[in-house]
């Protein structure tokens, strides 16, 4: 027999690369469009019609993306995240996530295959 070798593959070169669209990531291109919708929505028969529904998106993307720049990923989302989270925390609070444990644990290494 031949020794074949490795056999081997081409990949991109990141392959955590993020999902991005001119500078935006998904959620904020999401957040921009809502944005146009909604006040053409209000907005759109009115006679502020472009400086309501074109400026505020306008301003709202460029704020977006002066804001992100340089930022880690998803980093609007965890900075309202620690915003709205409480300023303390106390110590003797019950844990509403705990629930009391009434099984049996089954001990998988004595059972027979």
């Amino acid at each position: 027999m031949e020794d074949e070798g490795l056999i081997t593959t081409r990949v991109p070169r990141a392959l955590e690369m993020k999902s991005k669209l001119f500078g935006y990531e998904l959620p904020d291109l999401l957040l921009i469009f809502f944005n146009l919708a909604i006040t053409n929505l209000v907005f759109g028969g009115t006679s502020f019609r472009y400086p309501l529904v074109w400026g505020t998106t306008l301003v709202l993307a460029l704020f977006l993306y002066f804001a992100k720049k340089g930022r880690p990923d998803n980093y609007i989302q965890h900075l309202g995240e620690f915003l709205i989270r409480p300023a303390y925390f106390a110590a003797g609070r019950g844990d509403r996530l705990y629930r009391k444990f009434n099984g049996k644990v089954k001990n998988v290494s004595k059972q027979k295959l």
